[in-house]
């Protein structure tokens, strides 16, 4: 069963795909879009989903580092609810906290050139996201 994990910006998002069996998350995508438009955010990963026969999605849950909840944890919720109503996915929201963290201290101990990792933050997020699930399912 092949999973797609997000993370959720306010112009990009981040997405990796899992293998077939489950176990490791590869990258796949940065979607951009146009400030805040969350309806073709939600309809490009309906498409994926579709064409990778995907039924399960992971996405990044942005709590503060406190735990408490904010705005973009409530755009989170909203997203997940649009996405079970386009196509009934199962969404599972899952802490996000330190991803982008993570990605970049491992891409620039990898020498990654910084505009690469600008390119590439997003989906790797959805990498550490996805593999966080994967791990812990």
């Amino acid at each position: 069963m092949k999973y797609l994990g997000l993370d959720l910006g306010s112009r990009t998002l981040g997405v990796a795909i899992s293998d077939e069996m489950g176990i490791l998350a590869r990258s796949y995508d940065t979607f951009r879009f146009r400030d805040d438009d969350y309806d073709s955010a939600a309809s490009y990963v309906v498409d994926v989903c579709n064409k990778e026969n995907i039924n399960t999605v992971v996405l990044g849950l942005p709590k503060h580092m406190n735990g408490d909840l904010g705005l973009r944890c409530e755009i989170s919720f909203e997203f997940k609810k649009k996405l079970e109503d386009l196509a009934s996915l199962n969404v599972i929201l899952m802490d996000e906290r330190l991803t982008t963290v993570i990605v970049d201290k491992t891409m620039i101990s990898g020498n990654v050139r910084r505009d690469t990792r600008k390119k590439k933050k997003d989906e790797m997020a959805a990498v550490v996201i996805l593999q966080d699930y994967l791990d812990k399912k």
